[in-house]
C-alpha cells in the first residue's frame, strides 16, 4: 500500500508506517524503496492496539514516521542467498549479505560470547596471554605447512605458518611463563573439509608441573564456564567426563572419536559364521569377522545407498568386505548361507524385522575401522548423529608410535612424552608399538573438539624419539633441544578446535554442520576466497623479490 515498511537491524525488526500527513511527502520514496536499503527514520512510537502483531516480537507497537531519509539503496536485484539451493560458490562471494541473516548473525554473536568466556575463565586463573609468531619454523611429524618466501638478505630461505605453536608454548614453559593461553590463529596446508579449513583457530593453553588428569578436569571447568545459558536445558555436566582407552574406542566403535549418541557396539560374529567368512579369504593371523546390529535402519538398506557406501568405504586403504542383512521376518536371514542357523542369532540380540544385521571381515584394524565407518552411514539413515544433544567422551592410553611402511610415525606428534612405565622401553627401543602416550583427545558427538599431552622435558629424551625411533632431520630444532637443557619443568597442555566447538553449539550437537558455517570469511574446499578473489597472481616485481619463478608445466604450474 505504499505506506508500510519493517525496519530490521542486528537485534530484531519494527514496522513503521507512513501517515496520511506524509503521504504527499514520502510516498513516492517509499513506492520505489529497494530491499535491504538503508534508512533513517524519524518518528513516534505508537500502540498497535487491535492491530497488534503476536506473531513478532515488537507487534504491540509501531513507528509512525515523522521524517524519512533514504542514507543508501541496494540495488533492485540481489543474490539469492536464503534459497537451499543457493550456489556455496554465491554465498562465499556475498558473505557480507549472508551475514545479515539472523542465523549468521546468532552463530557470531555466540561465537564473540563463547571466545570471551574462554579468555576470561584463563585470566581469572592467573594464566598469562602471549601472542606466539606467525612467521615460525616448520615443525616435523604434523600436516603440510604454508611456505612463507624471505625476501634479501635471506633469499632461499623460508618461514612457515605455524599449525600450532607448539615450539613456542613450550619455550614459555622454559621461560618461566608456567600458565600460557592463546586464542591463537592456525595454519594447514591440506585439502578442506567440512570440519577443516586451511585457517583456523584453536583455544591453546600450557602449564608447568601438571598431569593428565589435572589438564583433562582444567579443560571440562573451561567448557562449562564457556557453555552458553541458551543450551542449558542439555544435562551434559556429569563430572568428570566419561573416559574411555584407545583400544576399547576402536574394539566397540571401530573409531578414535565415537559418537555415544548412536547406542550400536561391536560383537564378534559367533565361530561358525566367521568360518564361513573365512572362507576364501587370504589366511592371515589377524583375521577377525565381526558385527553390530543397526536398529530400525534395516527400510533403509536398499540397493541405492548400499552402492554409496561401498565406494565411499574403499576410498579408505583398510577397508575390508562387508555385507548387510535383513531378516524377512523373526524366523531368519535372507540370502544368508544355510548351513548357518540364524534363529540363535535373532533370538540373542532381539533382532527385529526392520533392523540390519552388518558383518565385516578380514584383517582385525581394517575390519574396525570399515565398521566404524558403517555405524556413522546408518545412523545417519535415522538421523541419529542429527539429533539434538552433547555427549562428551576423554580417549586416553594412545599409542605412542604406529608402523607405516616398515618406519616408526607418530600417531600424534612426537613431542608427547610416554607413560612413566614405558619410558625405559622407549629408550631401548623395545616394542615400540606398545608404548602408551600421554595423550588425550576430548570427543563431542563424535567430533575430535581438541587434544593435549603431556610433553618430553628431556632434552636427551625429546633427541632419541626424533633421531633413533623416528629418523627425522633436527637441525632446525638445535635451539629447542637447547632451551629443555637449561633447566625445562615437566609441562603439557591442551588444544580446543575453536570453530568446532562453536559450529556444534550453534546447532545444538547436530555433526552435520561445517564450520565455514562459523568462520567470518572461510575457503572453498580448493581452497579459494570467492569473495576477495584469492589465491591471485604475484603483484609486479614481487617474485623477483624473493627470487621466485613461475615454471608452466602442462597441467599445473610448479614453483621453483
Amino acid at each position: 500500500m505504499n505506506r508500510f515498511l519493517v525496519l530490521r537491524d542486528a537485534y530484531g525488526s519494527v514496522q513503521a508506517i507512513l501517515p496520511d500527513s506524509k503521504r504527499h511527502q514520502f510516498e513516492e520514496i517509499v513506492k520505489s524503496l529497494n530491499y535491504e536499503s538503508v534508512l533513517r527514520i524519524r518518528g513516534v512510537v505508537r500502540n498497535r492496539g487491535k492491530a497488534r502483531n503476536p506473531k513478532i516480537k515488537t507487534g504491540d507497537i509501531e513507528l509512525e514516521i515523522d521524517d524519512l531519509e533514504v542514507i543508501n539503496e541496494a540495488p533492485p536485484v540481489l543474490p539469492l542467498l536464503s534459497d537451499q539451493n543457493a550456489l556455496e560458490q554465491t554465498k562465499l562471494k556475498y558473505r557480507y549479505l549472508e551475514f545479515r541473516s539472523e542465523d549468521m548473525q546468532q552463530k557470531f554473536r555466540l561465537r564473540a560470547q563463547v571466545t570471551s568466556r574462554l579468555r576470561h575463565f584463563f585470566e581469572k586463573l592467573g594464566f598469562v596471554e602471549v601472542e606466539t609468531p606467525t612467521l615460525s619454523q616448520w615443525t616435523p611429524g604434523g600436516a603440510a605447512e604454508f611456505l612463507v618466501p624471505a625476501a634479501k638478505p635471506n633469499l632461499g630461505r623460508f618461514y612457515t605458518l605455524p599449525q600450532s605453536p607448539q615450539l613456542y608454548k613450550q619455550l614459555l614453559m622454559c621461560g618461566g611463563i608456567d600458565r600460557y593461553f592463546q586464542i591463537a590463529r592456525c595454519y594447514r596446508d591440506e585439502a578442506t573439509k567440512s570440519d577443516r579449513q586451511p585457517e583456523f583457530t584453536q583455544v591453546d593453553f600450557e602449564l608447568s608441573f601438571t598431569s593428565k588428569e589435572k589438564v583433562m578436569q582444567l579443560v571440562e571447568e573451561l567448557i562449562k564456564t564457556a557453555w552458553p545459558e541458551s543450551l542449558n536445558e542439555y544435562e551434559i555436566f556429569s563430572s568428570p567426563f566419561q573416559r574411555m582407552k584407545y583400544e576399547q574406542a576402536m574394539n566397540d566403535y571401530g573409531t578414535d572419536k565415537p559418537d555415544l549418541r548412536i547406542p550400536w557396539k561391536f560383537e564378534n560374529c559367533p565361530k561358525k559364521m566367521a568360518s564361513i567368512l573365512k572362507t576364501g579369504v587370504e589366511e592371515k593371523e589377524n583375521f577377525s569377522a565381526r558385527m553390530f546390529i543397526a536398529k530400525g535402519t534395516g527400510r533403509h538398506c536398499t540397493e541405492e545407498p548400499m552402492s554409496v557406501w561401498k565406494k565411499l568405504i574403499e576410498i579408505n586403504p583398510h577397508a575390508q568386505p562387508f555385507d548387510i542383512f535383513i531378516p524377512p521376518n523373526q524366523t531368519g536371514f535372507n540370502n544368508w548361507d544355510s548351513d548357518f542357523d540364524t534363529n540363535d542369532l535373532v533370538t540373542k540380540y532381539d533382532i527385529g524385522p526392520d533392523d540390519a544385521v552388518v558383518f565385516c571381515w578380514g584383517e582385525t584394524d581394517g575390519v574396525q575401522r570399515t565398521l566404524g565407518f558403517l555405524r556413522n552411514y546408518l545412523a545417519d539413515t535415522i538421523g541419529l548423529r542429527k539429533k539434538s544433544g552433547f555427549k562428551f567422551v576423554w580417549i586416553v592410553d594412545f599409542p605412542f608410535f604406529e608402523k607405516k611402511q616398515g618406519n616408526f610415525e607418530c600417531l600424534h606428534h612426537p613431542f608427547t612424552a610416554p607413560i612413566k612405565e614405558d619410558e625405559i622401553r622407549l629408550w631401548k627401543m623395545e616394542g615400540l608399538e606398545n608404548i602408551i602416550a600421554q595423550h588425550y583427545d576430548l570427543v563431542l558427538n563424535g567430533v575430535e573438539l581438541g587434544g593435549g599431552t603431556i610433553r618430553i622435558h628431556d632434552p636427551k629424551l625429546q633427541r632419541h624419539v626424533f633421531e633413533k625411533v623416528l629418523k627425522l632431520p633436527t637441525k632446525h630444532l638445535e635451539p629447542f633441544f637447547e632451551a629443555l637443557s637449561y633447566g625445562a619443568p615437566p609441562h603439557g597442555g591442551f588444544a580446543l578446535g575453536l570453530d568446532r566447538f562453536i559450529a556444534l553449539l550453534s546447532q545444538q550437537g547436530n555433526v552435520h554442520t561445517s564450520i565455514r558455517d562459523v568462520i567470518a570469511f572461510p575457503k572453498t574446499k580448493d581452497g579459494k576466497c570467492f569473495l576477495m578473489n584469492t589465491p591471485n597472481e604475484a603483484p609486479p616485481g614481487t617474485l623477483e623479490r624473493y627470487g621466485l619463478q613461475i615454471v608452466k608445466g602442462e597441467e599445473k604450474q610448479n614453483l621453483v
